[in-house]
């Protein structure tokens, strides 16, 4: 492999938390702490995992480094995003984000945490999902 196809950083932990459907792998990089309020992660989802629809109260910044994905905010069609992609998750604002069907998806993700964690919807449905044009 080519210094270019090496992840910077490791997979992290196969995620248990019931807030997504497929498997997605964690690092947290940098939590929150009492001078910097947001926390930084490195998140690689199998194709086809996604989190459920969420809200971030202060908003999200997602650096995409790999794969495929889609994005979609409530109200407007899924985004198709890939690597060197930058999305904006606008502050309170009903979202989800995944993996395409047929490619694994990774980004490093900056959060505020400063009016709060993220707040989990409801799953994000197969129609939902399937709805990319």
């Amino acid at each position: 492999a080519t210094a270019q196809d090496v992840a910077v950083f490791p997979k992290g932990e196969l995620s248990t938390t019931d807030n997504h459907t497929g498997a997605i792998w964690l690092n947290e990089l940098s939590k929150p702490d009492s001078i910097f309020n947001y926390s930084i992660a490195f998140a690689t989802y199998a194709a086809a995992a996604k989190l459920d629809w969420h809200i971030h109260p202060a908003g999200q910044i997602l650096l995409i480094t790999a794969g495929t994905g889609y994005y979609q905010e409530q109200g407007k069609p899924i985004q198709i995003v890939h690597k060197g992609d930058i999305i904006k998750c606008l502050p309170g604002i009903a979202h989800w984000h995944g993996a395409s069907p047929d490619s694994s998806f990774t980004y490093i993700g900056t959060t505020p945490t400063s009016k709060g964690k993220t707040i989990w919807l409801k799953r994000v449905t197969n129609a939902e999902y399937h709805s990319i044009k």
